[in-house]
């Protein structure tokens, strides 16, 4: 669905690299979360994944049929903004060049904000604007969806909202989920595996080996 093999990347010649002979293979049907420090590389990753930047050294495979991607700034966010839930959705379904305008009602109602379709998304809760945004990636019937830190500006409700739709998108639906992510407990409870990087080099491991490790390193985070 997605692979890495030994991805090298810089932005400038010279300077250090971001990311060092990174592999990472996603399997269809996956939930993997990409976890690290701040500076650590996991949004250069994201761009690598997306195609947006192309590696220094090594290769970057996306097979999915289509990918749908959830950003983390939306910058449009404002009251004054004067763009509703369902024009948002439906310019997007216009972007992909799909007649059928019925795909706009379906992916509100996937992530039950069928009441908030004529909303202006500057005044949605962080929650509510993530699952609209959620909403917009999923017209098209994507195979795969990438997101960048799903859980920024959103409230524990929205949050186990959030998360418990993705888990469903991905047991039910059937959909492959790359996730950056800052939310550690989201990371473990809902992935199938994570990517943990650190100084621009990245190791897999199951969620259960990861939270032991976690648990193992905490006294020596607490003491620093």
């Amino acid at each position: 669905m997605l692979e890495m093999n030994k991805v090298t990347f810089r932005y400038t010649p010279g300077e250090p690299n971001v990311l060092e002979n990174c592999t990472l293979r996603v399997r269809k049907g996956s939930y993997v979360s990409v976890v690290g420090e701040n500076g650590s590389g996991k949004s250069t990753m994201l761009r690598l994944f997306l195609g947006f930047i192309k590696p220094s050294e090594g290769t970057v495979e996306r097979r999915a049929l289509r990918t749908g991607y959830v950003p983390q700034k939306k910058e449009f966010l404002n009251a004054q903004f004067p763009l509703t839930v369902r024009e948002m959705l439906d310019s997007y379904r216009a972007l992909l060049k799909i007649k059928d305008r019925s795909v706009v009602r379906d992916s509100l109602a996937r992530v039950r904000m069928e009441p908030f379709g004529d909303a202006l998304v500057g005044t949605l809760s962080g929650g509510q604007a993530q699952k609209a945004f959620i909403a917009r990636a999923l017209i098209g019937e994507p195979d795969l969806l990438i997101l960048d830190e799903p859980s920024t500006g959103v409230d524990a409700k929205g949050q186990a909202e959030i998360y418990g739709m993705l888990r469903d998108l991905n047991r039910d639906a059937g959909i492959t989920v790359v996730s950056v992510e800052h939310n550690l407990d989201a990371a473990i409870l809902n992935s199938t595996l994570i990517f943990h990087l650190a100084d621009g080099k990245g190791h897999l491991c199951d969620p259960e080996a990861y939270a032991a490790e976690a648990l193992k390193r905490l006294p020596e985070a607490l003491n620093a």
